[in-house]
């Protein structure tokens, strides 16, 4: 299994969404995306709250760690409430929980629920949404593993990637530590993914970009989303 804070990468790291996965055949798809290539997966979780759609439970990523026993699991929490999860997520095999900087009511309540995350063996990340400015982040650059600029508004796969959000990377990357990654997520494909990492950004979520192509496809895919040198 990869770490992506203990052990920082050379390359972008790249982390297929299990979203835009084939959920009738999700463990083999799962498989497939490790093997061509991907370093850790991740995982959508919504509420139909704090997003407007539902997507999947603890039970869904205890599938995926059972089917891929080796895999990093990046579990991504997009709900009003993210303490409620966090046990039921890590007793699943999630490697990483990281909530919303937008329902937390200071810094300080950000930092409390990363101890939170912690002490339950996993490790702790932050996320912000498009609209939301930077500087609320102000305070939490030290708790976090992993920080998430999303790319687009969350709730829905598919969507176009918001080339504005860069700014919020290349305002958070001079402050991070060398263990600490910074992630994109959303409408990351073959034409955004050099913006992201020209912006920073080390680890690079896709959903559609893999699952949506031939599997035979996805090892190239993955290849050339990592460097922007293969063409």
């Amino acid at each position: 299994m990869i770490d992506p804070c203990t052990n920082p990468p050379t390359l972008p790291l790249i982390a297929p969404s299990i979203l835009a996965a084939d959920f009738a055949n999700l463990g083999d798809d799962c498989r497939a995306a490790m093997d061509a290539g991907a370093d850790l997966l991740h995982v959508d979780i919504m509420d139909g709250h704090f997003v407007p759609n539902l997507s999947m439970g603890p039970a869904v990523c205890g599938a995926v760690r059972s089917a891929c026993p080796d895999a990093f699991l990046d579990v991504h929490l997009m709900v009003t409430d993210p303490q409620a999860y966090f046990k039921p997520f890590a007793d699943n095999g999630a490697n990483l929980i990281s909530f919303h900087i937008e329902v937390v009511e200071s810094a300080q309540h950000a930092i409390d629920l990363a101890g939170e995350v912690r002490e339950l063996g996993c490790r702790p990340g932050i996320v912000i949404n498009p609209p939301t400015d930077q500087r609320m982040l102000m305070g939490t650059l030290e708790a976090f593993d992993l920080y998430l600029v999303m790319s687009v508004h969350p709730g829905f796969g598919g969507q176009a990637f918001i080339p504005e959000v860069l700014e919020k990377a290349e305002w958070i990357k001079p402050q991070l530590q060398p263990h600490q990654r910074l992630e994109i997520d959303g409408g990351i494909g073959l034409a955004t993914a050099h913006q992201a990492l020209d912006a920073g950004v080390d680890t690079l979520v896709a959903g559609s970009a893999i699952f949506g192509k031939p599997r035979a496809d996805w090892g190239s895919i993955i290849e050339r989303l990592r460097d922007p040198r293969v063409r």
